[in-house]
């Protein structure tokens, strides 16, 4: 085993990839509590949720492991399920089961140009300042989602939303978590999410505001109610300009978040030469095969996660870290009770911090360049004032072409941004009907 990872040319050992599989877990545990809450706010059975979530982490970190040898973990991404939920079932009125199947089709489709090298056509097509903005933008979504959970953030007829009661004891409890888990990311603690949702969680309990059975262990929960249930729809149901639009913006996110995700944890391992990701397509084609994997299971999409770099910070060099992470996950399958300890004030912490982390590409934009700065302003500010991240694609990628134009800088676009300005333009004149 040591000979197909290379444990000798990685300079790395069986305790060293072990010890970095378990960093990563405990780095990326949250998930497994946080997508059930979100998901189940789109109706659909946390407990099933769950155990998708789950297995389908398991799965594409195993295949990650064993196909592209990448100490690279991958589970649903944030983000893409408050896409799922907020945006798509929610906001569009489609039912969670089309969701599922759009999720499915993108990874269809994820895999189609990976193995066809269109890839590096799209890369190329769209501008960074677009991918950075939207990346920011799903950050600041996450974070008013994360406020609004905790009850920091509430409804306010005659300013859309104000200060809500911090005094209120689940809202303090929501503080409290938040507070520590700032404590924990700030002194490098890893896994330092997944600590502060345990301590809030035993803090909750301890105080009464959360109602615990006392379990911790028990059998599998039923996954029937999510698996397969992509395919329980109708014709009438797919071949609608809305899932069309949905597929794009699952596509879309997932590509670009999956490459920025590859790229920085190969970095850090050292693995990137020349500029060049060895086995990319490897890398790529785990993670889109993952996502079709786990909307056949009952989740929304899975992706590639930034905190792999912490396994990797610990030692992590080959696959073998991934194969250690894929197999906490499967024995996490037998912990579903804590999801009655883990509620919304615990996790609202972990999706605000998400949310800080993931705003950090702001940063990475040149807003001297007006032309550049108002798409990618309009990309960050609609997606949590409209509530829809598809909303904050569509009118960044309507005004870049137009600002470009204006500017005398029309051929620097590429052709492919320009059939995407007629379709989300034929997007909102659908919405507007």
């Amino acid at each position: 085993m040591d000979r197909y990872f290379g444990f000798k040319e990685q300079g790395t050992s069986y305790r060293q990839e072990t010890i970095a599989g378990l960093t990563t877990f405990l780095s990326m545990a949250y998930i497994l509590f946080v997508n059930p809450l979100i998901l189940g706010d789109a109706g659909m059975d946390m407990q099933a949720v769950f155990v998708a979530t789950a297995l389908a982490a398991a799965i594409g970190t195993l295949i990650m492991g064993l196909l592209a040898n990448y100490p690279i973990a991958l589970a649903p991404g944030m983000g893409l399920n408050a896409f799922f939920a907020y945006s798509v079932v929610l906001g569009m009125g489609i039912s969670w089961q089309v969701a599922l199947f759009g999720v499915f089709m993108s990874g269809i489709i994820f895999i189609i140009i990976t193995v066809s090298g269109i890839r590096e056509v799209i890369i190329n097509a769209i501008p960074a300042e677009l991918k950075y903005a939207a990346a920011a933008g799903i950050g600041l979504f996450i974070a008013f989602i994360g406020l609004k959970n905790a009850g920091i953030v509430v409804p306010y007829e005659a300013t859309a939303v104000t200060l809500g009661h911090l005094g209120h004891p689940p809202t303090l409890l929501a503080i409290f978590g938040l507070v520590v888990t700032v404590i924990f990311m700030v002194r490098g603690v890893k896994g330092g999410i997944f600590y502060g949702m345990i301590l809030t969680s035993f803090v909750g309990v301890l105080t009464g505001v959360i109602n615990w059975d006392g379990g911790i262990v028990s059998s599998v929960p039923d996954m029937s109610p999510t698996f397969l249930a992509a395919f329980d729809i109708t014709w009438a149901e797919i071949f609608t300009v809305q899932l069309l639009v949905v597929i794009l913006t699952f596509l879309f996110v997932d590509f670009f978040d999956t490459a920025g995700t590859l790229y920085a944890v190969a970095n850090q391992a050292g693995f990137v030469k020349d500029n060049k990701l060895p086995r990319a397509n490897k890398a790529l084609l785990a993670d889109s095969s993952a996502t079709s994997i786990g909307a056949l299971l009952g989740t929304s999409t899975t992706t590639a996660y930034i905190e792999s770099s912490s396994g990797v910070a610990a030692g992590g060099r080959t696959g073998f870290t991934s194969v250690i992470t894929a197999a906490l996950f499967v024995i996490a399958l037998f912990f579903s009770p804590l999801l009655g300890v883990i509620t919304a004030q615990v996790t609202a912490p972990a999706l605000i911090i998400v949310g800080i982390l993931m705003a950090s590409s702001l940063g990475l934009i040149d807003w001297k360049k007006f032309e550049i700065a108002v798409p990618a302003f309009l990309t960050v500010i609609a997606m949590p004032l409209t509530y829809s991240i598809a909303t904050g694609i569509a009118l960044g990628f309507i005004m870049y072409p137009v600002t470009m134009l204006v500017k005398g800088k029309g051929k620097e676009v590429h052709p492919l941004m320009y059939v995407l300005f007629f379709v989300f333009l034929a997007y909102f004149v659908f919405l507007g009907e």
